[in-house]
């Protein structure tokens, strides 16, 4: 036995002695019994508390549905990543504008730094752990019942992953339990290095060096260091792995993008990550002193401005289609059949739908391809930053200005100018601010629609002449004039409204409208177009986009293809969810655009309203172009095409008013087609290959050049040659007229103050002349003639001279200066000529010298001296008046001889010298009217 047993018995011995062990038992037997008393309370209040417990929570997440892998990952992984937009040729453009910024990365391409200070610090036991560890969950509890003012957190990353991506953050028990519950079943379905870079790609990091809100590794580290996350280096990333915490209380930046006064904050909580990341045994004592002395602040990424800030119409621009383009998917996909809707059902629905897309845009990471060229499209922008070809404000409001270059083969659009001031206004004036378009619409609807049924021919003959609108209401040309009987070429050239509405009228309405619609003007009411369409008088107008792709019609061999703008929608995996196809549209015959074409290079020719635009030009190439203003000088365009691109222009007031007529000795129509010129010249630099093709509008077969008679537009006659009445130039071969022109007859007729009328049977020979007159059916009214064009005949009116009934009065003031015979002219207005008689002095034997043609021609040649001389006037009818008082031409008469000087011209020929000062005076008048189109456009055209 050993000694501390005998020890012990001794001990009992002695107690017995003294009669203290029985006291002892009765003791232990009391306390005993209340211990398994306190016992079996405790285990009956910890069954009640942890039953009622359980019965709480399973309150808590009894409404919570038991979800499946699939619609778990749909869940987790259905985060916002922001959608990058490019150039063409894949230049990157930048990034739509989104509230949070995130960028998706794989685990494997993030740096193991961070990867290890996210874990040291916001979840150690990640590994280890099955979604929640109830020791921290029991101290967060405890922490929260007895309101702690240190409050370690009891959240796992996986149970953060379920909060950002499932749950809200609300704070309530309710959502906790729910919490335990969604991140205990994800870790049935996902492994650790899912959830880890799940949680890397959600999880938010406060804000960015341009200001933005950010989410996501990838996106904290390029928005915050300039890195990618896998470079990463040790302090970076443990200033990172320290954000989530508390984002915008640590993040560095302010919203504008500016560094923070004071980040101490941040720094000091970098310094908790790295502390912990030393404990936990990822870096050693070295990195993590050296980690310390890294200068954090210094290697901060700079700011940069945001794609909103470098490209604001751009990227609206950008924005706004994409939408668009999805939005036809949502309906394409969903069978929706909007015209089976009523109004408000149809805006309900794209209302949702528009919703929808730019939801999908701001979260699904997509990588939109535009076509637009970055560097036209940067030149185009600098093209309009000189304030000196643009009016002044007025009434707040600076002058605007929209333009839009687009290929014509393609419809791609290659730049464009939404405006000067997108911060003062963001609308874009290239594309979405309609406008009467003025007289660039002559061509599209007036012209070519009548030249494609065959109507009228370039050389056509169309009366600029007075006329009214159907309704009564006049109709005017810019200038208030008129050229009579001028071509279409001509019209086109000099911008006459009258002309291209006649033309307008020839044409079927099915045709005009379709016409229209087919080229992309679809904003018409119904019965338009109107007769004031075809000079710009659209209703609702049309964007400069829609008005320069019409006109890439007529540069496409009569192909319609719709401008756009995005070439294709990719996901961030390359997969192609959407990609432009052209949808040619065929509007009118190859010929039918040529012949337009060659009409339209003539606005840039001599006599045309763009006269002076080559000049304004720093290269050379095949343009046709037209010029355009509206009413009240409220709008001025210039569309301008060749073999490759169509550029337009449009300058007004955002709310229309008159544009200044003129700015620094440029009148608006001359500083329209500046500006027009300056903006081809900036896409020039940049791009020569585009703007300068190195071949012409090619002709296409069924182009001929034909002579026509430019009264009937039939065949010419021989008398149409003599009367200077042909007119050559284009034909659609399939519209050469077949039969020759019956127009005209030969008549003699006499002129009188001006004025030509034919003679009547009793005219005397000697006072008429031989010419050519219209028949009555093909004249529309007196203009015609007085206005007929580059006649080198006589055309004459088919109307007599009246006659009075009366002989004619003797003619007055007969007398000699220096050797000239002059006289009054006579008061009738039927005197068709006079008389000239001579005898030698003294004798009464008086003989017809010569006669003078025309009532206004008062004088005669140099006389020969020695003889008296009478003058006598006659009428239509042959009358002739009592000879006037003799005057006499001196003492002696000269010698004959052949040389007769007296008249300076063949008695039998007589010349028509008031003929003669009459076309010299037309001549003048067409010359400066000519003068006027060249003079820096001052021509430009009314509606």
């Amino acid at each position: 036995m050993s000694k501390q047993q005998n020890r012990w018995n001794q001990f009992i011995s002695t107690l017995k002695e003294k009669k203290i062990t029985k006291g002892i038992g009765i003791t232990y037997q009391v306390v005993w019994n209340l211990t398994l008393i306190f016992i079996v309370f405790g285990l009956m209040a910890i069954f009640f508390v942890g039953g009622a417990g359980a019965g709480f929570f399973a309150s808590l997440v009894k409404d919570e549905p038991l979800r499946s892998y699939e619609e778990m990952e749909a869940d987790i992984y259905n985060y916002e990543e922001i959608s990058e937009v490019y150039f063409t040729d894949d230049v990157f453009l930048g990034e739509l504008p989104t509230e949070l910024e995130r960028r998706e990365i794989a685990l494997e391409d993030v740096s193991n730094y961070l990867k290890d200070a996210i874990i040291a610090t916001e979840d150690e036991y990640f590994y280890e752990h099955d979604g929640i560890v109830p020791k921290a969950l029991m101290r967060a509890t405890f922490q929260e019942l007895a309101n702690s003012s240190v409050q370690t957190g009891g959240s796992t990353l996986t149970q953060q992953l379920v909060k950002n991506q499932i749950l809200s953050s609300e704070v309530s028990f309710d959502r906790k339990a729910r919490e335990i519950v969604l991140a205990m079943r994800l870790e049935q379905f996902f492994d650790k290095d899912e959830i880890l870079e799940a949680y890397l790609n959600v999880v938010p990091f406060g804000r960015n060096a341009s200001g933005r809100q950010i989410a996501g590794a990838q996106a904290a580290a390029i928005g915050i260091f300039g890195v990618d996350v896998k470079d990463l280096n040790l302090p970076q990333a443990a200033y990172i792995a320290g954000l989530p915490q508390s984002p915008f209380g640590y993040t560095p930046f302010r919203g504008n993008g500016e560094v923070k006064d004071n980040i101490q904050a941040g720094i000091n909580r970098m310094n908790t990550v790295l502390n912990r990341m030393l404990e936990a045994g990822y870096i050693d004592e070295e990195q993590y002193n050296d980690a310390l002395n890294y200068d954090i602040k210094e290697n901060f990424a700079t700011r940069t401005p945001s794609l909103i800030e470098e490209y604001p119409y751009l990227t609206y621009e950008v924005e706004r289609r994409a939408t668009d383009i999805l939005v036809d998917q949502m309906i394409d996909e969903g069978d929706i059949d909007l015209s089976d809707l009523s109004r408000e059902e149809r805006l309900e629905t794209l209302t949702s739908l528009r919703t929808d897309a730019r939801q999908a845009l701001r979260r699904n990471g997509y990588k939109i391809h535009t076509t637009v060229n970055k560097d036209i499209y940067e030149a185009l922008q600098a093209a309009v930053e000189d304030p000196q070809y643009f009016g002044p404000d007025k009434e707040g409001e600076p002058e605007e200005v929209g333009s839009i270059l687009i290929n014509n083969q393609t419809g791609a659009i290659l730049g464009f100018v939404g405006g000067r001031d997108f911060d003062r206004e963001n609308l874009n004036h290239a594309t979405q601010a309609p406008r009467p378009n003025g007289s660039t619409m002559k061509p599209l609807l007036a012209f070519a629609p009548a030249l494609d049924i065959g109507a009228i021919q370039p050389g056509s003959i169309v009366p600029d002449t007075e006329m009214t609108y159907s309704d009564g209401t006049p109709l005017r040309n810019f200038d208030r004039r008129h050229r009579g009987l001028i071509t279409v070429r001509e019209s086109l050239q000099a911008s006459r409204n009258i002309p291209a509405v006649r033309s307008f009228q020839m044409t079927p309405h099915d045709k005009l409208r379709s016409s229209l619609i087919n080229m992309g003007i679809r904003n018409l009411q119904d019965g338009e177009p109107y007769e004031a369409s075809s000079i710009g008088g659209l209703t609702y107008g049309t964007t400069v986009e829609r008005n320069t792709n019409a006109f890439t019609t007529l540069a496409n061999n009569g192909d319609f293809i719709e401008s756009y703008l995005i070439e294709r929608i990719e996901t961030n995996d390359g997969e192609v969810v959407y990609e432009h196809e052209p949808e040619p549209v065929d509007v009118f015959s190859p010929q039918t655009a040529y012949l337009t074409i060659d009409m339209m290079r003539d606005v840039l020719r001599p006599g045309g309203t763009a006269s002076s635009l080559p000049g304004r030009l720093n290269f050379q190439a095949d343009w046709a172009g037209k010029s355009g203003t509206t009413s009240d000088f409220h709008d001025s365009w210039f569309v301008g095409t060749n073999p490759n691109v169509t550029l337009g222009v449009w300058i007004g007031y955002d709310t229309p008013k008159p544009i200044e007529r003129t700015v620094n000795g440029l009148s608006y129509g001359a500083r329209t087609q500046q500006i027009w010129a300056n903006i081809a010249n900036a896409a020039y630099s940049a791009r020569p290959d585009v703007m300068a093709p190195d071949h012409n509008f090619e002709r296409p077969e069924g182009i001929v050049r034909q002579s026509i008679c430019g009264i009937s537009g039939l065949l010419p006659s021989d008398l149409c040659r003599e009367a200077g009445l042909v007119r050559t130039d284009l034909f659609n071969a399939a519209f050469i007229p077949n039969e020759v022109d019956d127009s005209l007859q030969r008549v003699r007729y006499v002129t009188a103050n001006g004025e030509r009328y034919v003679s009547s049977d009793n005219t005397p020979a000697e006072f008429t002349n031989q010419g050519v007159m219209v028949k009555d059916e093909y004249l529309e009214n007196e203009q015609l003639l007085g206005n007929l064009r580059d006649s080198g005949g006589q055309i004459i009116p088919d109307r007599t001279l009246s006659e009075n009934g009366q002989v004619p009065g003797t003619v007055a003031n007969v007398r000699i200066n220096d050797g000239q015979l002059s006289w009054q002219q006579h008061s009738d207005n039927d005197i068709v000529g006079y008389r000239i008689y001579r005898a030698p002095i003294g004798s009464d034997s008086f003989e017809l010298l010569t006669s003078v043609k025309g009532n206004d021609t008062t004088t005669s040649g140099t006389l020969r001296r020695g003889y008296d001389y009478v003058v006598t006037a006659v009428d239509i009818e042959g009358q002739e008046s009592s000879q006037s008082l003799t005057v006499s031409s001196g003492s002696r008469p000269d010698s004959d001889n052949d040389d007769d000087q007296e008249n300076n011209r063949d008695d039998d020929e007589p010349s028509d010298n008031n003929e003669e000062d009459n076309e010299e005076r037309n001549n003048d008048d067409d010359r400066d009217e000519r003068r006027d189109n060249d003079d820096e456009n001052q021509n430009e055209e009314d509606r």
